[in-house]
């Protein structure tokens, strides 16, 4: 699974805003963009979650983050 949601950060813990496919116990990585920063990054530029996650994935490999 590779997928960006919204998550709220609450009492020290991340709380995804939407249904994560995910098992119970599974470790996930996870990426932390500040709303702040995304914004800035990507302004009010409507895209596709399809062609966001290509850009995120991109970003990625070039900058060698997994």
């Amino acid at each position: 699974m590779s997928k960006v949601i919204r998550v709220r950060y609450e009492n020290g813990v991340l709380k995804p805003l939407e249904r994560l496919e995910a098992r119970e116990g599974e470790v996930l990585l996870v990426k932390v963009i500040g709303r702040e920063l995304a914004e800035k990054v990507f302004g009010s530029i409507r895209v596709s979650r399809e062609r966001l996650d290509q850009v995120l994935r991109e970003a990625e490999d070039e900058l060698g983050i997994y």
